[in-house]
Formats: C-alpha cells, structure tokens, sequence
C-alpha cells in the first residue's frame, strides 16, 4: 500500500482536526506497531509546526528527507490542501485550554515603607486586583507584586498580545 493511498485515505490530519484517525489495522501489513506510532508522531508533529509557524514548503520538505521524493510530494500536497483546517484546529485547541476571561480589573500603587524584619524598606509595591469570570461564575484574584514580578508580569502580557495579534493578522489575511 503505497503511502500517498494512505495519505489521501484518512492521514493524521483527521486525528489532528478532531475527526477518527486512520486506524492501524487498515495498515497492519505495511507497517509494524512501532513504526506506525513513530509515523503518526512525526506527521503530527510536522503539520502542527508547519501550520503553527507557517514554515515554507523548502523547510517542510527539508524535515521529510530521509522520504523517498513521491512520499515528501505527498505529505506537502495533504498539508497544503489541509492547511486552513489544520490551522482552524490549532487555534480551537489553543483557545479551549481554558474558559477564564478577564471581566475587570483595578490596581493601586503602594510604597512599603518598613516590615516587620527591615525598618526601612521603601518597596514599591503593585497590588493587583482581577476579576475572572470562569463557568458562569465570577472569581476575585488578587495580588501583590514587586517591581520586577510587575516587569515579568508586563513581558508575558506582551508576548501573549503579540501572538494574539499575529493569529488575528493571519486570520484576517487568509
């Protein structure tokens, strides 16, 4: 059974995309249990950092040379035609990680002037208060940082803000 039947037949985008993988008995006699698991690994990792870095055709097939020539055409003709389901299923399961939404939030500035152990402390402190709205139900989190928790704080908001814009873009583009 050549592989681009089995490409063309179910492949592991159907897994990937929430639909029933290809099953292993229809491959039994082609593939030992073993090398079936690793192939199924390998595409699975190939398509979800193909879709989720949008990596170009040359590097795609670059990852599939130990394939002969016909086997790597096929992988990149199923990534490509599959690809905006790919990227629909990435997104769904990246978005399904949790159901939390921020709905408020307040801060206030205060400077700890001494502590129990150090008189004369003089900290800026932030203290944080967020209201997560959670399964219907509204949650108060509430926290106190220092200036370099708030600047670690600041870093990952605008890591998070920038692959959230990148993704929008690239929704916006296709």
């Amino acid at each position: 059974m050549s592989a681009v039947k089995f490409h063309k037949e179910k492949l592991v985008v159907d897994g990937l995309c929430g639909r029933e993988p290809p099953c292993r008995s229809d491959y039994s006699t082609t593939w030992s249990l073993e090398e079936w698991l690793q192939l199924l690994d390998f595409l699975t990792s190939l398509f979800r950092l193909a879709v989720g870095n949008d990596i170009p055709d040359e590097e795609v097939l670059a990852k599939l040379s130990d394939a002969d020539h016909s086997h790597a055409d096929a992988v990149l003709s199923v990534l490509r035609g599959r690809w905006e389901e790919i990227r629909r299923a990435l997104l769904d399961r990246t978005s399904s990680i949790s159901s939390a939404t921020l709905q408020d939030f307040d801060w206030q500035l205060k400077l700890a002037l001494s502590s129990d152990k150090i008189s004369s402390l003089n900290t800026p402190l932030l203290s944080l208060c967020l209201d997560v709205r959670e399964n219907g139900a509204l949650r108060p989190i509430t926290m106190e940082l220092n200036r370099e928790e708030v600047s670690t704080l600041i870093s990952s908001l605008e890591a998070a803000n920038k692959v959230h814009t990148q993704g929008t873009c690239h929704l916006i583009n296709v």
